[in-house]
């Protein structure tokens, strides 16, 4: 049996549907109030335990002593995952309000809260395959500075490889975060990379698209090898809406339209990149060759489109990779 801890963001998010976003001072009505969880924990969890049952997948985070709690750690064990290692905090669980218009289009106001506490002694995984980590940028107590690692995050990576761990790490893309700063000292202590095309390129300092908005193919592949050239020791993978890319320790490239997924067949896409995460690291645990693994996490991030929130998409792995015969893939045009 895999064994791989899931550690960082637990978030509840709070979806409230609006007929308008108001103008500063003014009122409007919400119609319809739903929940669902969200961050790195919750949803890279849940996608990677539906994706392959037989693994042990445990969650190691922090939340506050109230009901956004209690809603939380019952759908990580209603997911059936280990929950002995989510801990409680000063603060109230982090949530986020979902401002959603009639078109989709959606704003949100997060709450950092309980995320800003989880610190190194929270985060100790003794008995894992891998271990994974996200969402740097959002956890303020990892993301502080550490006179000899950089980063409290790079400290706790480098004392889990040391147990022999393989470490993994994912991000959000704040634009306005010292990616340098934050994110670059824990990549020396990383075995695995996968992020969106936006954050690769704001770390590798390329514009992984060209001026008519599509990717660019050699941009991709340089930002891979300014990541492995950081210090990532095993495999960069970077995805964005078109296609996936991954470059291994060895230099071998691999790339992969995304699928050709039919019009009206999106309802949402928050948690898509966690749930393309949650196939990657199935793959790095399996050790599947990086080509087959973008070709499951790339079904997964399929499945997860089909539905509103961020888990309910959630695939076993075959029927996952049923929809690549479906709809087949996109035409690679970069």
């Amino acid at each position: 049996m895999k064994r791989v801890a899931v550690a960082g963001n637990l978030i509840l998010d709070v979806m409230k549907r609006i007929e308008s976003f108001p103008q500063i001072g003014m009122l409007v009505n919400i119609g319809e109030t739903s929940y669902s969880v969200g961050g790195c924990v919750c949803n890279t969890a849940i996608d990677l335990k539906r994706l392959c049952p037989d693994f042990e997948v445990s969650a190691f985070g922090k939340v506050g002593d109230d009901d956004y709690a209690r809603y939380i750690l019952s759908a990580l064990a209603e997911a059936g995952l280990n929950t002995s290692n989510v801990k409680k905090g000063t603060l109230p669980t982090s949530y986020t309000d979902v401002m959603t218009l009639p078109g989709g289009e959606r704003t949100f106001f997060h709450f950092k809260g309980a995320n800003s506490e989880f610190g190194i002694g929270d985060a100790r995984a003794e008995n894992a395959d891998l271990f994974h980590l996200g969402y740097l940028l959002l956890l303020d107590a990892l993301d502080a500075a550490d006179k000899e690692y950089g980063t409290a995050a790079a400290r706790l990576l480098a004392e889990t490889q040391a147990r022999g761990i393989e470490t993994s790490i994912d991000l959000v893309s704040a634009q306005t975060a010292d990616f340098n700063a934050v994110v670059k000292p824990a990549l020396r202590f990383c075995d695995y990379v996968v992020m969106n095309e936006v954050e690769g390129g704001m770390l590798a300092g390329v514009d992984p698209r060209g001026v008519d908005g599509a990717p660019i193919l050699k941009n991709l592949r340089r930002i891979c090898e300014v990541l492995i050239d950081t210090g990532v020791k095993r495999s960069v993978t970077i995805h964005c809406p078109e296609l996936s890319c991954a470059l291994d320790c060895k230099g071998r490239f691999s790339v992969l339209s995304s699928l050709n997924l039919p019009k009206g067949y999106i309802v949402g896409t928050v948690g898509a990149g966690d749930a393309f995460c949650a196939g990657m690291l199935y793959s790095f645990c399996e050790r599947i060759p990086l080509g087959e693994g973008m070709r499951i996490a790339s079904c997964a991030a399929a499945c997860n489109l089909a539905a509103i929130d961020s888990v309910s998409g959630a695939k076993g792995l075959e029927e996952s990779l049923s929809l690549e015969k479906i709809y087949g893939r996109r035409k690679m045009i970069c």
